[in-house]
């Protein structure tokens, strides 16, 4: 009987330990949270803004959260609530977010995948496989995706790729291949531009611009500018702001000009640069500049005037909230209002923040994010 009771108190608890370790395992779905963070403005003519929030790496917790103007409600993990059939969520790593027509692209990079969603509901519509995808731009009704390949972090990894879809079937209709680890991207006229970093090869990185002409999707030519690029934005006089990262040493991050009618770089901005956003004429910039020697993170924020190609002296934080921000990570400004947003990183851990400041530069309102805050995409 002794033996008995000892076998059945063995097995209780070997069950116990297994749906212990099996629960540990299961994907977490994150429920959805609303809250009332300002008061809204009914009139808005941009209703909202879609905040994807990057989630740290073999994680699976890119998320997505939504601002909404008119009412002054932010939702978070609002895919997990209009997608409960997807067990995993969004997936590994969001990457980048982007909006054409009545549909919603978001590329998850590690999860190997664009996803395709309903602008208004966040419901799903498709999905487009691409391995270690990353960035994504439109045009004449095409999304273009641009793609590592290759493990991720592999040197030895292939040249990436842009894939171009077409927004109504979502199949890839054609793909052309460009330098390695390529990644953000600019269309003007019929020309993509692409900034290939070579990033997996710190000793051997990249340092061009591939030129893309969209009616033969052949790469014409390559421009040279400068190592480790990562950042494309174009303004409306014809001209390309690209980022260059440096080497994290002893080369230093800076701010390239790129004359799409010449395709060559015609000014050097000595600004320290991770991400910007050109909005009228007015370039928005941060910079979070890592420096192994020191150990520690750079932060710096800069205003360029596109028009005449000129660095301001004013700025777009004004109250001092710059100094409570640990890792600024993403920007985007408000057309409209022409209010300025910025994420917070924190600790890469924690959740982050999103902040709203004003066109004086002063703080509005702030929210805490998901993880790693970093991708904004305005809903009209």
């Amino acid at each position: 009987m002794k033996k008995f009771k000892i076998a059945l108190h063995l097995t209780v608890a070997l069950f116990v330990v297994l749906l212990a370790v099996s629960c540990r395992k299961a994907p977490q779905v994150i429920p959805e949270q609303v809250e009332q963070i300002f008061e809204g403005d009914a009139s808005s003519t941009i209703k909202g803004m879609y905040m994807l929030n990057e989630g740290n790496m073999n994680m699976n917790k890119a998320s997505l959260d939504f601002v909404n103007f008119r009412t002054g409600i932010y939702e978070r993990n609002i895919y997990n609530k209009a997608n409960p059939a997807v067990t995993k969520g969004l997936g590994d790593v969001g990457n980048d977010i982007g909006i054409y027509g009545s549909k919603m692209y978001v590329v998850v990079n590690i999860s190997n995948k664009v996803e395709v969603l309903d602008v208004k509901t966040a419901k799903k519509m498709g999905q487009i496989d691409i391995v270690n995808c990353r960035y994504v731009t439109f045009h004449n009704n095409k999304a273009y995706v641009s793609a590592y390949l290759g493990k991720v972090g592999d040197p030895k990894a292939p040249n990436g790729i842009v894939a171009e879809i077409d927004t109504t079937s979502l199949q890839i209709t054609r793909k052309v291949t460009v330098g390695r680890q390529p990644e953000e991207m600019a269309i003007v006229g019929e020309k993509l531009y692409i900034a290939n970093s070579g990033g997996y090869s710190p000793t051997d990185y990249e340092r061009t611009v591939s030129v893309i002409d969209l009616a033969s999707f052949a790469e014409t030519k390559r421009i040279d500018v400068a190592i480790n690029l990562d950042r494309v934005k174009a303004d409306k006089y014809g001209d390309l702001y690209v980022t260059s990262r440096g080497d994290y040493y002893t080369i230093p991050s800076k701010l390239f000009v790129i004359d799409t009618r010449t395709d060559a770089v015609k000014k050097v901005f000595d600004i320290a640069a991770s991400n910007l956003w050109i909005d009228d004429d007015i370039a928005y910039i941060y910079s979070t500049e890592w420096s192994y020697p020191q150990q520690k993170n750079t932060i710096s924020y800069s205003m360029l005037n596109v028009k005449d190609e000129t660095v301001l002296s004013t700025k777009f934080i004004t109250d001092g909230t710059d100094q409570k921000i640990v890792v600024p990570y993403g920007i985007a400004v408000n057309p409209i209002t022409k209010d300025v947003f910025v994420t917070d990183a924190g600790n890469y851990v924690a959740s982050g923040t999103l902040y709203c400041f004003d066109k004086n530069g002063r703080k509005k309102w702030q929210v805490v994010g998901g993880d790693i805050p970093a991708h904004m995409a305005f809903v009209y």
